[in-house]
């Protein structure tokens, strides 16, 4: 990265997140006013809040995005394929799906391969894009290296640090290697711990073309965030 954004230029590549298990309907209709308010790049929230999210966005450039099998990336593919269909029939334009970490960690590239081929083939079906939640933090380097391969062979538009909910979230090394590995041809979403315009900056310098955060408003304003990491926090 040449120019180093302002914090106004950086809201153009912010995934404005509420996905803590309490999110009410009062905290989403403030995070999307947020958004639209901002410009920033998408509403993340869960598959509960789709359809809502979807009609506040309606003629707007801010995408709605939500998650699926998360945060565990546990669920069978049949179950992931079923909630991205579903999303994206109430109007997900953006699905971030957690992989199988324990099938990441074991090596086994043709399940995930395979799961993200369903998943991504679903999404576009319906006009949307599917992001892939590598979960960094309970992931081994190799396989890391793994899924962003497979994130990559499979059609997937997107590799994405965390969930947010495992104990670790985005770092710089991460973000250095995914972009080794797919950098100019997928994107790569940096989330999890970026809570400051400085943080924010040093994602994007390695990287990152998109933060997820639930800091957004610190970031785009250039304050310190007292966010105290709790999980689900972005």
């Amino acid at each position: 990265m040449t120019h180093t954004p302002t914090p106004a230029e950086m809201a153009p590549l912010i995934d404005h997140t509420a996905l803590k298990p309490d999110t009410d309907e009062a905290t989403v209709r403030r995070v999307v006013t947020e958004a639209l308010t901002h410009s920033f790049a998408a509403v993340c929230i869960n598959p509960r809040w789709v359809t809502l999210v979807a009609a506040e966005l309606a003629g707007s450039p801010v995408k709605t995005c939500t998650v699926v099998g998360f945060p565990l990336g546990a669920s069978t593919t049949a179950a992931k394929l079923a909630e991205t269909v579903e999303a994206v029939q109430l109007g997900a334009q953006e699905v971030d799906m957690v992989v199988d970490i324990a099938a990441a960690n074991a090596g086994d590239q043709s399940y995930v391969a395979a799961q993200i081929r369903a998943l991504a083939d679903a999404a576009h079906a319906g006009g949307a894009i599917l992001k892939v939640i590598l979960e960094t933090a309970l992931l081994s380097e190799s396989a890391k290296t793994l899924v962003c391969q497979a994130a990559e062979a499979a059609g997937a538009d997107f590799v994405k640090t965390s969930t947010g909910f495992a104990g670790g979230g985005a770092t710089l090394a991460d973000i250095t290697l995914m972009h080794s590995l797919v950098g100019g041809r997928l994107g790569i979403k940096a989330s999890g711990g970026v809570r400051s315009y400085d943080d924010a900056v040093a994602m994007v310098s390695a990287g990152a073309t998109r933060i997820g955060a639930s800091s957004s408003l610190d970031i785009v304003e250039h304050r310190d965030s007292s966010t105290s990491g709790a999980a689900g926090d972005y």
